[in-house]
């Protein structure tokens, strides 16, 4: 962690001493990827965090999930057997990994995980995408963490 914090101070460091055409280029790049990202989220209603139909697969989990704990986050691991989400069973505030318990298990044959940007850019969003064609979209801690690298790895061998 400490090496990848002096790496990001380096590379700030070194952006500061680049010319101003180069700065300038940068700045365009950055605000491109941004425009082309929010293209993709407004394309696919990524704005919002399932696709509305609580009819569909991902409504209804979102339903049962919901009742499991009250707790707004969730800790979500990905398997090759499916996706399993764990929680505290209540609100709380100091050591709520110790209280975590699994609340929902997802079958790998009902849904898998999906990086909407398909690993363009660095992003907290994944989807769950459900046999159906419905979706609940997580954000990750993480800019592209681990479960974006398996989301990404699974959608390659799905190809």
């Amino acid at each position: 962690m400490f090496f990848e914090l002096l790496a990001k101070a380096e590379d700030a460091f070194m952006r500061f001493l680049d010319p101003k055409d180069e700065k300038e280029r940068l700045r365009a790049k950055r605000q491109d990827e941004k425009a082309r990202r929010e293209a993709i989220v407004a394309q696919h209603g990524l704005d919002t965090v399932f696709d509305g139909h609580w009819q569909g697969l991902a409504g209804q989990f979102l339903l049962r999930w919901y009742t499991h704990s009250t707790h707004h986050q969730r800790l979500l691991l990905a398997t090759p057997e499916g996706i399993v989400l764990a929680a505290p069973p209540q609100r709380v505030s100091v050591g709520r990994e110790k209280h975590l318990q699994v609340v929902a298990r997802i079958p790998a044959d009902e849904a898998s995980l999906f990086d909407p940007f398909l690993g363009e850019f660095e992003t907290r969003m994944l989807l769950i995408r459900f046999k159906d064609g419905s979706r609940l979209r997580v954000e990750t801690e993480d800019l592209r963490g681990e479960l974006h690298m398996y989301a990404l790895r699974q959608s390659a061998v799905g190809d």
